[in-house]
């Protein structure tokens, strides 16, 4: 699995999740997205899953921990293009909300950001 991590001015964060989020994935991912977040680089995520295929139930943890990280910095959490299953597993979850019917350019409009040069 492939994904992209592209940070926006502003301290939005966009990743891109391709293919299969697994458990080894996750990981990877989590490392990656935890040291701007601890930092405090970051004010927003965007998870588009615009490309994935298949999620278990540690991409939803890698999003939720993600989520309880942003808490102390009331930071944003929003989620673009899951499946039909995973749209699902995100009402049943209570992540309904976070699931935006929205582009990325629109989401970052709507979160006061600029995306340059994509």
């Amino acid at each position: 699995m492939k994904h992209q991590l592209l940070f926006v001015e502003d301290g939005i964060a966009i990743i891109r999740l391709r293919g299969e989020l697994d458990h080894h994935a996750t990981q990877l991912i989590r490392e990656e997205i935890s040291q701007s977040l601890y930092r405090g680089k970051l004010r927003a995520i965007i998870w588009n899953l615009q490309e994935l295929h298949f999620m278990d139930s540690s991409g939803i943890g890698l999003i939720l921990g993600r989520m309880r990280d942003f808490v102390p910095s009331n930071g944003q959490t929003v989620i673009l293009h899951p499946s039909e299953t995973m749209k699902k597993i995100f009402q049943y979850s209570g992540l309904g909300s976070y699931v935006w019917e929205t582009t990325e350019q629109e989401t970052i409009d709507a979160l006061g950001g600029i995306l340059n040069g994509q």
